[in-house]
Parts: C-alpha cells; structure tokens; sequence
C-alpha cells in the first residue's frame, strides 16, 4: 500500500489515503512512529499494527464514553464510527466487542424506548421512531409487545382535550388541523373520528 495523501485533520492528527482512498487518522506522534510520509510504502503488517495499536484502541473507548451517556443503538453507533473516520474492519469489531458485552443491545434500547414513550405516542409512532434508529421493525414489534401498548383511543382522547379544552370555542380550521396531528402521529382514522365525534368536534366541516 502506497501513501498517496497526508493532510491536517485538526487537533494535532493528519488524514490519511492509501491507494488513492481516505484510510484512517492518525496523530501526528503515531504517523512517525510507522513511517507515514507521502509516497511511503506500508506494508500489510504495518497497517495492521495501525488498526490494533492505535484505532482499534481508541475506538473502543470512544464507544465506550458514547455510551456512558445513553444507550445507543447499533445502527446510531456504526454511524459514529464511520463520523469518526474509522476504516470499516475496525468498525466491525468494535461493533462484535461491544456485543460481546452488551454493551450494545437493540432490544433492551427499543423496550426502553417504548417505556418511556408508551402512553405518549401511537404504536405507529413508536414503530417509526424505533426504525429510524436503525432498530429493525421485528424487534421494535418485540419491545411493543413485552413492554405492553397503550389504549390508543386513551390517548386520542388526552390530546384532543390537551389541543381544544373547549370544543365550543373551536373553529373549522382548529378541528382540521387536530385531525391532521393526530394522523400525522399514527393513530387510525376510525379512532380518531370516533374521540373526536365524542368530544363533538367530528360534525364539523373540515
């Protein structure tokens, strides 16, 4: 592998392409520590002495302060590795060792998501929310089911009285657009109509 670009990345690490494709970063002590130079050859062991002593390293315990704050999803922290510009093998087995401790775990995130946002939000909200994480739809289903849903029209109730305390004071518009959040928040139709009809707001025109 030929070194074809070292530039500064900031804080005191270049940025480094081999074979003409971004590599890794690496401090400025380490990139002298293996030779690193434009048009230096490295050679197989030497890359992998860079992965190991260096970026698996750091990697790791930068996952590992990610995580101190709040737990993370695999797909959010793939995410952040690729951020940080880690090459991909690294990557792979920081995700396989945080596994390996739990320190990543996909259900334990969607069930704690769910107890927080259960009686919040729709089951149709809380599905989308979890798979825009990264949190595949079959363990988001799993985590609904373990941690208990909601009565939906429970809570199309509380945001109808939460958004127009006063039906008699509500206007056409004000009725429209509460349908349209409610929709936009996942809850059916049917149900929707039904709470509204019952607070007497679904015979208004829309």
């Amino acid at each position: 592998m030929i070194v074809t670009s070292v530039k500064e990345a900031g804080k005191g690490r270049w940025a480094v392409s081999l074979d003409g494709r971004a590599a890794f970063l690496l401090y400025r002590s380490e990139a002298a520590r293996f030779g690193i130079a434009l048009e230096a050859e490295i050679s197989g062991e030497t890359y992998r002495q860079i992965l190991e002593e260096c970026l698996l390293k750091r990697a790791k315990a930068r996952s590992l302060y990610l995580l101190k704050s709040m737990d993370r999803t695999e797909a959010q922290m793939r995410g952040k590795l690729r951020e940080w510009s880690y090459p991909e093998e690294v990557g792979e087995e920081v995700i396989r060792w945080l596994y390996s401790f739990h320190y990543l775990d996909d259900l334990r995130y969607a069930r704690s998501y769910v107890a927080q946002k259960n009686g919040v939000k729709s089951r149709m909200q809380l599905l989308r929310d979890l798979q825009a994480r990264g949190v595949s739809r079959e363990t988001a289903q799993e985590a609904l089911s373990l941690e208990g849903e909601a009565d939906e029209t429970e809570l199309v109730r509380r945001w109808i009285e939460k958004k127009i305390p006063d039906p008699e004071e509500a206007g056409e518009k004000d009725v429209a657009r509460l349908y349209q959040f409610l929709l936009r928040r996942g809850f059916q139709p049917e149900d929707i109509r039904r709470e509204m009809e019952g607070a007497g707001l679904a015979l208004r025109k829309r």
